[in-house]
């Protein structure tokens, strides 16, 4: 390969890289924004550990372990290649990943992916779990139940071998950190105030809807990172019309949001319209490099009416999830599985029948070791905060701080 083009590969997923990275700011002002001000600090503090912690695990073995070089007749389940992240031989040469990128951009941009599964979590349980119980169940399912899922299809395991498509998460990374969410909010509960006496949702609105609205913007221009890294190279064609069907997806999606919530319930609401864009993102995610612009537009709009429709069911279940991440990540992330063997390249009913047993087996497995995890936590040191520290916020009774202390809390 020449030198040049092997450097602007490198290149061009280094930058990838930092916006992937840079989704982490608009995760945390998504995040912040959407929820009350007392409670700011709390959430930073999830988003910076998770960031930092899953970088470190990622690097000590969860690399390894997500991508082990499964031997030929192996189950394709679990695999470890072993600690540490030693380059081979070929690391830092076009021999390595056919001259996409070196060893090391590979590690970087991969555990760039591995936070994002919790940081969707620290969302749906904001406003009321431990944080120390939120900080070990982050190092559990980032060092382990993630990098395992991974391997199933990106590490070459049974997934792969069956077909299954997820071009860059839309199951491996978005609904494994949504199923985690629903199990999360499942066990902990709803926020104090949430439902009235007769199971009534109500409002509970953030403190800072700009800062939302800057952190959906910012995740938006992250996801060129998310699914435009995901080509594993700068090939121009396939890296420019992922672009495309990513922007016109979510789009799409804000537009399908904002419409069904407009006929439904007779007012603009931005904060509909913000998670309608990143359903849309979502839903695109699996299958960006397969499809159509008019495809792309499709799949984007209807994962915006799912959107609208997924926030009135967890109301309707008495799940309380302040930012709808499960709707988001989750819903979305089956339904932009799904439309892989709907929509695109690889449409078709038996490719369908191989996504749906792909986001049955992972489901199933990100939800007993949840229920595992969590629930253990629950038993030994409990998941919520008394109700004098939700009431107060957790910013004072957990940080010692106000992240606006010129400001009187609400």
């Amino acid at each position: 390969m020449d030198a040049g083009l092997f450097t602007a590969n490198n290149v061009w997923m280094m930058l990838a890289t930092a916006l992937v990275f840079f989704m982490h700011t608009g995760f945390a002002f998504l995040e912040i924004g959407l929820t009350r001000q007392k409670n700011t600090i709390n959430i930073l503090f999830k988003n910076i550990f998770i960031i930092t912690g899953g970088l470190l695990l990622y690097y000590a073995w969860g690399f390894n372990m997500m991508y082990p070089g499964f031997e030929e007749g192996s189950s394709g389940i679990f695999g470890f290649a072993g600690f540490g992240i030693a380059a081979p031989e070929n690391g830092m040469t076009p021999d390595y990943a056919d001259g996409g990128y070196t060893w090391w951009t590979d590690f970087l941009f991969q555990g760039m992916f591995a936070a994002t599964a919790a940081t969707i979590v620290s969302g749906a349980v904001a406003e009321r779990i431990k944080i120390g119980a939120f900080m070990i169940f982050t190092v559990i399912y980032v060092g382990l139940v993630y990098p395992i899922v991974g391997a199933w299809k990106w590490g070459g395991g049974f997934l792969d071998s069956w077909g299954f498509y997820d071009f860059a998460g839309s199951t491996l990374v978005h609904s494994v950190g949504g199923w985690a969410a629903l199990v999360a909010i499942f066990l902990l509960g709803s926020r104090i105030g949430k439902f009235d006496e007769n199971g009534k949702p109500k409002a509970i609105p953030g403190h800072n809807i700009p800062l939302a609205t800057a952190g959906v913007l910012i995740l938006w221009l992250g996801w060129f990172g998310f699914n435009g890294g995901s080509v594993l190279s700068a090939d121009p064609e396939l890296t420019s019309l992922v672009l495309v069907t990513t922007s016109l997806a979510a789009a799409a999606g804000g537009f399908g949001a904002f419409i069904l919530s407009t006929i439904l319930y007779k007012n603009l609401d931005l904060t509909m319209f913000l998670n309608g864009i990143l359903g849309g993102l979502v839903g695109i995610t699996a299958g960006a490099d397969l499809m159509s612009p008019n495809e792309a537009i499709i799949i984007g709009f209807l994962a915006g009416l799912i959107i609208v429709l997924g926030v009135a069911l967890i109301d309707k279940l008495k799940l309380d999830d302040p930012v709808g991440a499960v709707t988001v990540h989750l819903i979305c992330g089956i339904w932009g599985t799904l439309a892989v063997g709907i929509f695109g390249a690889k449409a078709g009913g038996e490719q369908f029948m191989v996504q749906l047993y792909g986001v049955l087996i992972v489901g199933v497995f990100c939800v007993v070791c949840t229920f595992i995890i969590l629930g253990t936590l629950k038993a030994v040191m409990g998941l919520r905060v008394s109700k004098e520290e939700e009431i107060e916020g957790l910013d004072i009774h957990e940080h010692g701080m106000d992240a606006y202390p010129d400001f009187i809390n609400d």
